[in-house]
This record gives C-alpha cells, structure tokens and sequence, in this order.
C-alpha cells in the first residue's frame, strides 16, 4: 500500500534541531561530556506552593472530567495579574482565553485570521513555530528583518505598500525567541497605527514577560488602541516553571478571542482542571518567585557575559529572556561554528540561521544551566583554540 502524506506536511521537515539533538547523542556515545546550552526550555522546578497546589487536587478523583474552557476563577486571576502587573484593564468573559500553552493557540491563530496566499509579517529571526502556524493556514510569510542598528525592532517603513495591502496579521515577540530585545512604547504606538490604517491584526508573543532585568518589559495591551487590533499571549512555561503543564492564556480583541474560542471547542476540550488550579496560585504569588527566578537568570547572564568577555567574544548583555543572542566571529558560517563549538568543547548552541536568514552570523545561547556550569563553559572556551583574541574580528 503507498500512503502519500498532505503538502503540508512539507512544513515539518526534519529541524537543525534534530539534527543537532542526533549529533550531540553521537557525542555523548564516544565519551565527551557535552554541555547542552541549545535548549528553550527552563532547567528550574516550579514554585513549592504551585506543586503542592497541583499534587493536592490531582489526587482527587472528582477531578478527572472535561475541563472545558476554563475556570472563572483562573479567568479572575488573569485579569487581577495583568491590572497588578502592566495596568491592563481586562473583560474576563470576552477579552481573556485559556490555552493550551501559548505555542498552541498562536501556530493555530494564522488559519483563523487569514486566508490561502494571504500575506502574514512575521519577525526574522523569529521562534519557529510561527513559520509552522502560517504554513498550515496556506498564507505566504514576509520577512521583517530584526536587525542590530535598528535595536532589534522592525522597519515597519521599509515594508512596500505592495506587502501592507496583502497582510492580514504581523506576529510580534518581545522579549523575543531567539533576540531577547525589548519593544518600546512609541514602537508599539507605531504598530497600532500601522494596523489600523492597514486593516492588519496583531499577534504579540509575550511569553518572557516575567524574565527580565534591569528593565521591564511593556505589554502591547497597555498601549491605547492595542485591544482594537490585536492580542497578546502570555505563558506559564517561562515565568513559573511549568512547560510540562502546557498552559498559557491570550487576551485582547475580542471578535479574535472569540474566534479562537469557538476553534478550540471543536478541537479539544481544555486544560485538566488541577493544572489550572496551580496557575490560580502561580498568578496570585507571582511577586517574590519571579523576584528570585529573575535573579537566577541574572548572575547566569553575567557569569557567561563576563565570561566570555575575559576571552574577547565581546557580547551584549540582554535585557531580558532566557537567551544571549550572540555574533559569532568572522570566517564562519552560523552552523560551522556550531559544530565547531561541539566538535572542540563539547557545548551546544543553536545556529542563528535556524531563526531565518537574518540569523545568519549568530546564534543562540539558552541560560539553562546551573552557575557552576556555565562557569565551566567559560573554561572550556578558555582551554580550547577557538578563541585566540587577536583574531576576534566581529
């Protein structure tokens, strides 16, 4: 019997990440200790108080039913989290939606907002599950170049008027995955006049929202107008701990929000109801963990910053995420650093090019070990002869 897979299955091809997975196992069989630093996921436990949330009602039975759409409850904490953390005033009942992870609601948002051959602005480098997302719904990604001298941050004037008319949704990531740069307020009041000229939804992936440092993030939503064209989605994965519990939420537009709604509702049937309640709890003692976990992530940022520094692999600081995006030396292709950096130490990064072509010359470095390890990390750039400093050429 041949069995002929769909054209979209053309979208899930085999990943640099895969590949680079296949290759460090490879690694780890011949004897080296490979430090994994390509990883977006993080390495620390949930709060105590979350865990024991959880562990307390899943071990009731009455429990195990459908969970729908969602507790008024967690609707409640959402909306009193975002007052208390970014002055956003919500309506619970129209304007917020419990997702299975934001990854999950933002790869299906593109088929519910356009049409085949329908233009989708997408950031380049951006997260890659949003090329998958457009890839499903049919639509034609067009590239919105994140580059240094513009802060990271898109031209939205050097988008042709061609382009403009055909777009029906720009995705937008900051912090992002894999630029951890920050949007400003007059960015954001841009994007809302550029949407609503244009007649352009807006999707903001606000994931990182709790993993910053010296200064805090913006939400698109606090931005007037911002509702009028767009949502935002938001996670427990990064801020809490939790990426196994699959849980994020999406807020805003309300005609979007209901769209989603009304698509999930034929898709699935909700977020088991003791993850739910541990989320209740995760919003409700955010303050002092995302304190701490913010500190965590600090001195991680720091020890590989200064670190590397010492060897004159000279990087900015980011001001937030879980992620140094980081421009490698000439006289390497994205990739061949990377397994250059495999091949001699043993440390794993991912290749900037696997974000889109604009990634080309850098590539990503998760903070997902502990300290004593990414000081290791130091030390193996030190001992190994990638890095003779009067050859650094950036």
């Amino acid at each position: 019997m041949n069995i002929t897979l769909s054209r979209k299955m053309e979208a899930f091809q085999t990943s640099i990440f895969n590949e680079l997975g296949a290759y460090k196992k490879q690694k780890i069989k011949e004897g080296m200790e490979v430090i994994d630093l390509s990883v977006g996921s993080p390495d620390l436990p949930p709060p105590d108080y979350v865990i024991e949330e959880l562990t307390k009602h899943a071990s009731n039975p009455l429990e195990y039913g459908y969970a729908m759409i969602g507790s008024d409850e967690l609707y409640g904490a959402i909306k009193d989290y975002y007052y208390r953390q970014y002055q956003v005033s919500l309506h619970p009942e129209n304007e917020v939606l419990v997702v299975k992870g934001s990854q999950d609601g933002l790869v299906h948002l593109p088929m519910l907002l356009t049409n085949p051959g329908d233009i989708v602005l997408v950031p380049d480098p951006g997260y890659t599950a949003y090329a998958v997302g457009i890839s499903m719904a049919d639509a034609t990604p067009y590239p919105m170049p994140l580059k240094e001298e513009n802060q990271f941050l898109p031209d939205l004037e050097e988008i042709p008027e061609e382009i403009r008319s055909k777009a029906k949704l720009m995705i937008l990531n900051f912090p992002g995955n894999p630029v951890p740069a920050l949007a400003t307020k007059e960015f954001y009041q841009k994007v809302v006049e550029f949407a609503k000229k244009y007649n352009i939804a807006v999707l903001h992936d606000f994931a990182y929202s709790e993993l910053y440092y010296e200064e805090k993030p913006i939400s698109f939503l606090s931005v007037e107008g911002a509702k009028e064209v767009g949502v935002e989605f938001n996670s427990f994965s990064k801020s809490f701990n939790m990426a196994g519990c699959r849980i994020g939420y999406v807020m805003g537009n309300p005609m979007i929000v209901d769209a989603l709604k009304r698509f999930n509702s034929n898709l699935d049937f909700g977020v088991f109801t003791p993850i739910q309640k541990a989320a209740i709890s995760a919003l409700r003692h955010s303050s002092e963990f995302n304190d701490n976990l913010r500190e965590i992530y600090k001195r991680r940022r720091d020890i590989l910053i200064n670190g590397l520094k010492e060897i004159g692999w000279l990087i900015d600081p980011p001001k937030a995420s879980m992620f140094i995006w980081a421009k490698i030396p000439e006289g390497y292709t994205s990739k061949e650093f990377t397994y250059k950096l495999i091949d001699e130490t043993g440390i794993v990064v991912i290749p900037g090019n696997a974000f889109g072509i604009e990634g080309e010359g850098y590539v990503r470095i998760g903070l997902v070990q502990t300290e004593e390890v990414l000081k290791k990390v130091v030390s193996r750039l030190k001992e190994s002869e990638i890095f003779p400093v009067d050859s650094l050429v950036y």
